[in-house]
């Protein structure tokens, strides 16, 4: 009865009013968790607790000045704060501007000017020394409020601790100004500004309006009937993401009790002391999964392999051939299945702690086919989808049951969804960004001269089903006039135990070679197993066993590819492409042009005869 109340209350609620609703029907149950670290105990607020931080935030909001429609800076790991922060602003019918937590001072300074930043939160110390540095030169910005207590800078008026700035807001007496406010926000106003993180030059501001906010949690609450407020969600993927963001707004909505990962690195014991129901991930974390499961393998018995092997059949055919096709199994599979469960796949979802899992959306990136079969046959319920920041993230997800392995999903209700020139997906509808922030030649190029969105991602459609091939500007043509789509390619190496990063090269170029970086935990486990003697991972990777290894690897992994479309040659490269060397972007895509520079040496001599 309570989810009923909720969902009829929140019919077309604004965000401005949406915690406050929330508190009234869910009272003290728990609405946020967050902890320093995965040592320290995790701090609870209920839903009440939620309403009362933000109302008081929003009240220093009024305090220190803050007008309608200004522009308000997060940059942070996530933290409750974020979401205290992103609703309070909604109440003052101001905008939210999040950054990533690693970017770096042009990065940061860039967004700054652009987006005209007076105040901006910060989470830790490097947060807070790239933002001070940035006010020293800044024309906008005037003020920091720090969130973490143990961040250490100089007294000045222009820098306050988060709990000493929200006392402002409590001691205020400016409650009927702030219901002014919330009453006043409509559909139109401008919610966020959510800086795309370009593989190419500066970002671009992706404008949302609170009318695509509302729309969104319209059309999931019809998609996602299994999601209850009884559900547990852990925010993994940072909130500046446009994924996590959403889906956290959408826990938010539907009630769901939120715990937030503050540092990816600490997922693994975030998942084991949590055991959710809910989160949402980018296909590279379940890549790692993957390839950590297999090779545990390695170790068991001839007994235990066969048992595994045994398992999996088993759950292919229960959850792929039966349930995913809506047939009900037969009852000696059921059986089966059962077993299967109890000896091999329980243990395994307790080791990840998803025993409970209830949906596991995934999205931002190609996923592998293999690597969706593998996790929905053993009952761990992956929801593949596609979206971008520009259509408030979601546009296709795999529906419960009828969908199909190799496609992005089944296209959301009300969504137009059309193929253009060169098979561009190309979208119109009420999720769809008001355009690029101060940037009105973007905002012209994005669109079709009939208003349809051009995404950039190449695709097709059948029977409201997409698939997509590749990002155009990703794809390539051999010197042959060969079209090659790199992210198949390095789609289907990187779900190898001993592969990790992949990128193909191949552009006006008479055959495909690739840059590897190997799984170093697998190749030193094969050397030490072959008594392979190297002192260091560059010494390893240069000995020929090792790249008689990959290359087999990559002869099986390609076997089902066109000739043109096989990498001929390869070279292995010892240090990861990251973030912090400036060959991802902070949503962990590649800069190719940057990455092709960097190795351009290495690149050419592939090419040698």
């Amino acid at each position: 009865m309570q989810g009923l109340i909720c969902f009829n209350i929140m019919d077309n609620l604004h965000f401005s009013h949406l915690i406050s609703t929330q508190a009234k029907i869910y009272g003290d149950k728990i609405a946020l968790c967050a902890r320093q670290d995965v040592d320290n105990d995790w701090t609870k607020y209920s839903w009440v607790d939620f309403a009362s931080n933000v109302s008081a935030l929003a009240k220093a909001f009024l305090e220190i000045g803050i007008v309608e429609h200004q522009c308000v800076a997060q940059f942070s790991h996530n933290k409750a704060e974020n979401l205290f922060v992103d609703f309070a602003l909604f109440a003052n019918r101001a905008v939210m501007v999040p950054m990533y937590a690693t970017s770096t001072v042009p990065q940061v300074e860039f967004i700054v000017n652009d987006a005209k930043i007076e105040l901006i939160f910060v989470g830790d110390q490097y947060q807070f020394n790239v933002a001070h540095e940035v006010m020293q030169s800044s024309a906008y910005l005037k003020k920091i409020v720090v969130f973490d207590r143990q961040v250490v800078f100089a007294e000045s008026d222009q820098i306050d601790y988060f709990d000493e700035f929200i006392k402002i807001g409590t001691a205020s007496t400016k409650d009927s100004e702030l219901e002014q406010r919330r009453n006043a926000a409509e559909e139109s106003d401008l919610a966020t500004i959510l800086y795309t993180s370009g593989t190419t030059g500066n970002p671009k501001g992706v404008m949302l309006n609170h009318s695509s906010f509302n729309e969104g949690m319209r059309i999931h609450t019809l998609l996602l009937t299994s999601i209850t407020e009884h559900d547990t969600s852990v925010a993994f993927l940072p909130l500046s993401h446009v994924f996590e963001r959403l889906w956290s707004y959408f826990c938010i909505y539907k009630g769901v009790t939120i715990y937030l990962n503050t540092i990816s690195d600490h997922i693994q014991q975030t998942l084991q002391d949590v055991r959710p129901s809910l989160m949402c991930s980018v296909p590279r974390f379940w890549e790692k999964v993957y390839i950590a499961v297999k090779s545990s393998f390695a170790s068991f018995s001839p007994f235990k392999l066969r048992l595994v092997s045994w398992a999996l059949a088993v759950g292919k055919e229960y959850n792929l051939d039966n349930k995913r096709v809506g047939q009900e199994p037969c009852r000696l599979l059921c059986i089966k299945y059962f077993l299967a469960e109890q000896l091999v796949f329980r243990k395994l979802k307790l080791k990840l702690g998803l025993e409970n899992a209830n949906m596991l959306p995934v999205a931002g990136a190609k996923l592998s086919d293999d690597i969706a079969s593998f996790f929905i046959s053993i009952g761990i319920p992956i929801i593949y989808g596609y979206g971008l920041t520009e259509s408030t993230a979601t546009v296709s997800c795999f529906p419960y049951k009828a969908y199909e392995i190799g496609t992005v999903g089944t296209i959301i209700p009300d969504l137009q969804v059309g193929i253009g020139t060169d098979q561009e997906i190309l979208l119109k509808g009420k999720t769809i960004f008001a355009g690029y922030y101060n940037n009105p030649e973007a905002t012209a190029a994005a669109f079709t001269s009939d208003g349809w969105f051009k995404t950039g991602d190449a695709g097709y459609i059948e029977n409201n089903t997409l698939v997509l091939t590749d990002r155009i500007k990703d794809m390539f043509k051999t010197s042959n006039g060969k079209y090659v789509a790199p992210q198949e390619i390095e789609t289907r190496l990187t779900a190898d135990i001993y592969i990790n990063q992949v990128v193909t090269i191949g552009d006006a170029r008479s055959f495909v070679t690739a840059l590897i970086v190997p799984y170093f935990p697998a190749l030193e486990a094969y050397a030490q197993k072959n008594n392979i003697a190297y002192a260091l991972e560059e010494d390893l990777i240069k000995l020929p066993e090792i790249k008689d290894l990959i290359e087999e690897r990559i002869k099986i992994l390609q076997s089902s590819m066109s000739s043109y479309e096989q990498i001929k040659r390869f070279t292995l490269v010892a240090e990861a492409f990251s973030i912090e060397n400036g060959e991802l972007t902070n949503t962990m895509k590649m800069r190719r042009a940057y990455i092709t520079k960097k190795y351009q040496y290495a690149i050419d001599k592939m090419y040698l005869d």
